[in-house]
């Protein structure tokens, strides 16, 4: 039960960091980069998205 807790929390922030990624002011390039980064490294990735990520 905790677990799909866990996953389900862990889409959702991934899905609102894609979003937010995608509609800030940063190059295509990295746009995608930044995606990757977030969907290859699902926590550490999230992390650094949000402490160096492109702001809005």
């Amino acid at each position: 039960m905790l677990t799909t807790t866990l996953g389900i929390l862990h889409l959702i922030i991934a899905v609102w960091a894609i979003l937010s990624i995608f509609k800030s002011g940063a190059s295509t390039l990295s746009k995608i980069i930044w995606a990757l980064i977030v969907l290859i490294f699902p926590i550490v990735g999230l992390i650094i998205w949000f402490v160096a990520g492109p702001k809005p």
